[in-house]
């Protein structure tokens, strides 16, 4: 399998390559510095967050573990990879990469971040910079730091993925199914939420800190909180059903995958069973909706007409035609949320809403539905989720 993928590295980074050359001619820039990051640090404590790596660097180079690392390009030339090894015995040092993909890159090894300033010669050219600065960067010479006209191209065509990236999001969705799988078995087995969750972690051999989004594991009523994660600890709690979000990051690109169990199909209302059967059958008439040149917002739109016609036809909602409860906003009490979103190296990955590449104009979100996070047509390459919902939410209802 990573054989199979890193062949596809280098048309990918002939890709992004392209990407910058078209970025950096319209912005007026000779070239481009993308800085991976560093952990941060709690108030008033000497440890922090887990670092997590600036998306634009994971465009250029699959290093989720990396800070204080660089990637300068220069259009015509490779790419130049300045990689950060500390010399430090507090902490294990990352090692140098060596995988085949290091290939397509000049590697040059640094002890500490300041030895990057004359590799990178920021002050003789009109360099770019991408990322979150330290201070102690900001008098390396780069004429500009996260350019909003870069930023909006780079972003808008980030939403087409190349072959590479569609064949780490299948292995990222393949150990999120394998993750899925141990958690339905572990909940069956009578664990708690936390005891699934950590059934998921071990399955799919990932740390929690290296998730793309922290899981929703929820029994019974938990499933009508959208985002869900307090992860009870007690076995012994009402567990009728088991509602689990959960994905997994393969180099830095995401999964994203919801599902709802039963604990007992033969003792759950027969109205809950109907409901689940309707929400599969209309979740793959969605994703069978999903195509180029479709508008997302109509499959937004088509959601809430089949939700609607799901709970008129089951009995839950009265008094009205499936049509008439999308329109007047009767849907919108049970499924509170967009359809979906763009997926990559970004769960919600970015550029949602742009009409194109300027970054000056957005597409509306359809009238009463504010929550939805991608209004663009589709087009080859692009990866969405289909996410359709149905919750019972006291507050809304």
């Amino acid at each position: 399998m990573t054989d199979a993928i890193d062949q596809l590295f280098p048309a990918h980074l002939q890709h992004v390559q392209a990407l910058a050359d078209r970025a950096l001619e319209r912005e007026g820039y000779d070239g481009l510095v993308v800085y991976s990051g560093r952990p941060g640090l709690h108030f008033l404590d000497d440890h922090g967050p887990a670092f997590k790596a600036n998306p634009h660097f994971l465009h250029w180079a699959p290093l989720q573990e990396a800070p204080d690392c660089f990637v300068r390009y220069l259009p015509g030339r490779r790419p130049q990879l300045v990689f950060h090894q500390p010399a430090d015995y507090w902490h294990k040092p990352p090692t140098v990469p060596t995988a085949a993909w290091t290939r397509e890159f000049d590697l040059t090894v640094i002890r500490e971040p300041a030895e990057a300033r004359g590799l990178l010669d920021a002050g003789n050219r009109r360099l770019a910079c991408i990322g979150e600065l330290p201070a102690e960067f900001a008098e390396w010479g780069f004429s500009a730091t996260n350019p909003a006209g870069l930023l909006s191209y780079l972003h808008y065509h980030r939403a087409a993925k190349t072959p590479y990236e569609l064949a780490c999001m299948r292995e990222a969705s393949r150990l999120g199914a394998v993750g899925h799988v141990a958690a339905e078995k572990a909940y069956r087995a009578g664990a708690s939420e936390f005891e699934v969750h950590q059934a998921y972690c071990s399955a799919v051999g990932l740390r929690e800190q290296e998730l793309p989004y922290g899981n929703i594991i929820a029994f019974g009523e938990g499933a009508a909180i959208l985002h869900y994660t307090t992860l009870g600890r007690r076995r012994d709690v009402p567990r009728p059903t088991f509602l689990i979000d959960a994905g997994a990051q393969f180099r830095g690109y995401a999964s994203d995958i919801t599902r709802t169990h039963v604990a007992d199909a033969a003792g759950t209302d027969p109205t809950f069973l109907e409901l689940m059967a309707s929400m599969e059958r209309l979740q793959l008439e969605l994703c069978a909706a999903v195509r180029p040149g479709f508008d997302y917002r109509q499959i937004h739109l088509l959601a809430h007409r089949l939700i609607a016609g799901a709970l008129v036809q089951s009995g839950v909602v009265t008094g009205c035609t499936a049509e008439q409860a999308a329109e007047n906003g009767v849907s919108g009490v049970f499924f509170p949320h967009g359809i979906g979103h763009l997926l990559g190296i970004q769960v919600h990955d970015v550029a949602g809403l742009a009409a194109d590449d300027s970054g000056r104009t957005e597409i509306p979100r359809p009238t009463g539905h504010s929550y939805l996070r991608l209004t663009r047509r589709l087009e080859p390459g692009v990866v969405v989720t289909i996410e359709p919902g149905l919750y019972f939410i006291d507050l809304l209802l």
